[in-house]
């Protein structure tokens, strides 16, 4: 059976767990009170022992003492603390006599969520040891009533207010879908009731201006207090226009109300729009002035289909997260409660005295259990969602606000294991296999056995050719793909590890399931991708291997096509439009790119800028690949011109453009994100990548010349730009060398218990840091090709990335955990604006 415990730590919200009963430390205080009733009875029965030894006017003493000491623990206390703690014989034996909990109103607190609780021990004031420790136990209990009820108020009241806004939201989106479908229909609706609202469209950059003209202006909402515009909505609102929303000129005159509709500015297309709408406004306002009707109205316009249909879905996604968001309450409330009761039982039954139900009593007359406004609104959600949203199909809608969890499959591990099989053994042949050719050496390579030695001689060829053909041209295929995997591979065990940390990764990385079945991937499946895809490629290699050692490299232009074919099935893969082999997943992965590709054009989200972060450990993957696709693009395969990616200067001019790509990509993310947010540490974060390129820049340029003026140059920049990048990986994105910390030089939350680990893990990042001294040093392990030594130091910073990760979202997730930020804040579209 699971112990409550760590049921209570499986079950709470991650970001909220602060906000929960501390629940081990009252544990740890019924403990301390347990083990401090043990003392003096294990050193009272020694002393009873003693006395046996003819000390006969201590006889009846120690019998006593004996007779304790064969009592259970449970029991001794039971007939200990009536007289130590409830005044001896003559205290009530009832068990509203035991305790008693005052309950007062803190100031400027109308409801019962701004009570306090104090409880009071009915006993007359001793200074004993026991009463003082029942009398800690119940104040830190108190403590963690009142932390638990003024939490639950405090997001109570957001939420509320989200509801409020949102219903606002869903009666002008439903106006306007009224109004497009049936104008005349709507209009003659209005006019009837005389009270109507009439819709004009203008545009300023990514919003539209839909004028309202109002005879008597309606308030059919669903809100107590409706007219309300809530301080969250209005800094939202500044928030959009402070990140990419130009500001229109506004509509003149009539006394009228402008309704605003603010789309965010997250992909080129609207921003495009957005530029067209401005430029279409002005023109027509040029040519035409728009005037008050003498009835008060306005010249009608058509609504934009496509900013009503992205207000839409902002509003569908604002609903999501609310009912996400009160989920999470309802959870909290009912977790809190268990742990209120579970803690109430082991006072019981380590002191004897019957206290929880009249505890019980208050916690359930709290704020936090007896308020039912979230339970309403939550009911609530779901109609609407139900009835606007779904067609009135309560399944489809339950997809979307209870979206199933991916459960692990024992198929997905036992093909895992099948596969990690498969690829040991092939990997292991073909290292044999390539051992005993001596392909990975510098040393002229023994001759090949008598049955390959014949053919290759047939075929005209060396064989010794037919090893440097194999390490410009089929090695790249099998590096590149080793890094790839292993990044990933160590990606799923980051995976493994942030799920028994408690780490919301999905939550940082906004991937949640998805109602069509696809979501994000989980541990095991990115475990199968790694064995089954390596299985492949130790399968292909081999037999392309073992093809060249038997008809030679220059026999046949298809042995050469063979790696090749093998990449452009990965790709085909990849890019496959079909339902199979985790098709959400690959687009995702494909729209990260593209933002990361155009990234100044694209919103930066956390997820966009930390695959970017991969990129920039994958230098020589991404190398590897502009090599491979010059080679087979360029048909030097069938030409057998191998040295023409490689000497020619242009192409070699490109590959040494891909080496600054990521740094640039990543830059430019930098800038996009001061450019939304304001905040210069992006700008500060920039500079890091930029000392990176240079650093790059000055490595090709070392490689170019060799002389001292370089070497001195590339130790220069490559040091300083080694040194911005450690203080920003320790300082910004681990957040450790806090100096006044309670731990020492690291933070004062750590999720990880041992600390040694993260000054060892500080240590191993600042020596992979160190890695481009391989550039100066040119380390020489024996007669190991130079092609494998720069994978070996590839593979080290993949691993270093890896670690990297681990550490990036746990300071991520404390901060969310700080913030107690468990659901995400969606933009709402529809803003009210008074014209003059």
């Amino acid at each position: 059976m699971v112990k409550f415990s760590k049921q209570f730590e499986g079950q709470l919200v991650p970001e909220w767990k602060h906000a929960f009963v501390d629940y081990c430390l009252l544990k740890k205080d019924l403990k301390r009170m347990q083990q401090q009733h043990a003392r003096p009875l294990l050193g009272r029965h020694h002393a009873a022992d003693r006395c046996e030894a003819g000390l006969t006017d201590t006889q009846e003493t120690a019998g006593h003492h004996a007779e304790r000491a064969s009592l259970s623990l449970s029991q001794w206390l039971l007939d200990r603390l009536p007289a130590a703690l409830f005044g001896g014989s003559n205290a009530p034996n009832k068990d509203h006599g035991v305790i008693h909990v005052h309950r007062r109103k803190l100031a400027g607190s109308a409801s019962s969520g701004g009570d306090e609780y104090q409880t009071e021990l009915l006993e007359p004031p001793l200074a004993d040891a026991d009463a003082a420790a029942a009398r800690e136990f119940f104040a830190r209990l108190d403590a963690q009533l009142n932390k638990v009820n003024q939490f639950y108020k405090g997001k109570e009241q957001e939420f509320l207010e989200r509801g409020r806004s949102l219903r606002r939201q869903m009666d002008i989106l439903a106006d306007l879908r009224a109004a497009r479908e049936d104008p005349s229909a709507a209009s003659a609706s209005a006019s009837s009731e005389d009270e109507f609202t009439r819709y004009a469209m203008t545009s300023s950059s990514d919003t539209d201006q839909l004028q309202l003209t109002e005879q008597e202006e309606t308030t059919a909402t669903m809100s107590n207090d409706p007219g309300v515009v809530t301080a969250q909505e209005d800094q939202q609102q500044q928030d959009l226009e402070g990140s990419g929303t130009l500001v229109g000129r506004p509509l003149s005159g009539c006394g009228r109300k402008s309704l605003k509709i603010t789309i965010p500015l997250t992909t080129p297309s609207r921003t495009i729009s957005a530029l067209t709408d401005i430029l279409w406004d002005e023109l027509a306002s040029s040519q035409s002035s728009k005037k008050c009707d003498p009835d008060g109205g306005v010249g009608k316009q058509s609504i934009n289909k496509t900013k009503l249909r992205h207000a839409e879905k902002m509003i569908k996604r604002a609903f999501v997260e609310l009912y996400k968001g009160l989920g999470y309450l309802a959870t909290y409330r009912n977790l809190n409660m268990m742990a209120f009761v579970k803690i109430l039982k082991k006072f019981e039954k380590i002191t004897g005295k019957q206290v929880l139900s009249i505890y019980l009593k208050v916690v359930e007359s709290s704020y936090f259990n007896s308020s039912d406004q979230a339970l309403k609104l939550m009911d609530e959600v779901e109609d609407i969602f139900v009835r606007h949203f779904a067609g009135d199909n309560r399944r489809k809608a339950m997809k979307y606000l209870r979206p199933a969890q991916r459960r692990d499959s024992h198929a997905a591990t036992f093909f895992t294991g099948l596969t990690a099989g498969c690829f040991a053994a092939l990997f292991v042949g073909y290292c044999v296999m390539a051992h005993m050719a001596g392909m990975y050496y510098y040393s002229t390579p023994a001759p090949p056995p008598p049955r390959a030695r014949g053919v290759v001689a047939g075929g005209g060829t060396g064989f010794g050719d037919s090893v440097s053909v194999y390490m410009e041209t089929a090695y790249p295929v099998l590096s590149m793909f080793a890094l790839l995997f292993l990044h990933l591979l160590l990606y799923g065990c980051n995976m493994v590890a942030w799920r028994r940390c408690r780490v919301n990764y999905g939550f940082i990385f906004e991937s949640s399931p998805r109602p069509a079945g696809g979501g994000e991937l989980g541990p095991r499946d990115v475990f199968l991708v790694c064995a089954a895809s390596m299985a492949a490629v130790a399968g292909v290699m081999f037999a392309h291997l073992a093809l060249v050692l038997r008809w030679g490299y220059h026999a046949s232009p298809h042995v050469q096509a063979i790696p090749g074919f093998l990449l452009l099935v990965f790709l085909l893969l990849l890019l496959c439009p079909i339902n199979v082999v985790y098709r959400s997943s690959r687009f995702q992965f494909l729209s990260i790119l593209r933002n990361i590709v155009l990234s100044p054009l694209y919103k930066v989200v956390m997820v966009d800028f930390f695959m970017a972060d991969q990129l920039c450990s994958q230098v020589p993957m991404l190398r590897s690949l502009e090599y491979l696709a010059c080679y087979y693009i360029s048909g030097s395969y069938w030409t057998q011109e191998y040295g023409y990616c490689t000497n020619t200067k242009h192409i070699r001019d490109l590959a040494y453009a891909v080496s600054f790509l990521p740094y640039y990509w990543r830059a430019m993310q930098c800038a996009r994100r001061w450019f939304d947010e304001g905040d210069t540490s992006h700008l500060v974060n920039l500079g890091k990548y930029v000392s990176a390129m240079l650093a790059a820049g000055a490595k090709v340029a070392y490689e170019k010349d060799k002389s001292l003026a370089s070497l001195s140059l590339l130790v220069a920049v490559s040091s300083g730009a080694t040194l911005y990048q450690l203080y920003w990986d320790f300082v910004k994105d681990w957040g450790l060398l806090q100096p006044n910390s309670k731990n020492p030089w690291l933070r004062n939350d750590l999720i990880l218990k041992r600390k040694s680990i993260y000054y060892l893990s500080m240590g191993l990042n600042l020596v992979l840091r160190l890695a481009w001294l391989q550039t100066v040093i040119h380390p020489n392990f024996g007669s190991l090709d130079s092609r494998v030594t720069s994978f070996f130091l590839a593979a080290l910073e993949v691993i270093r990335r890896g670690h990297w990760n681990f550490y990036r979202l746990e300071n991520e997730h404390l901060n969310n955990a700080g913030k107690f930020r468990a659901v995400k804040t969606v933009p709402l579209p529809f803003h009210e604006v008074d014209e003059d």
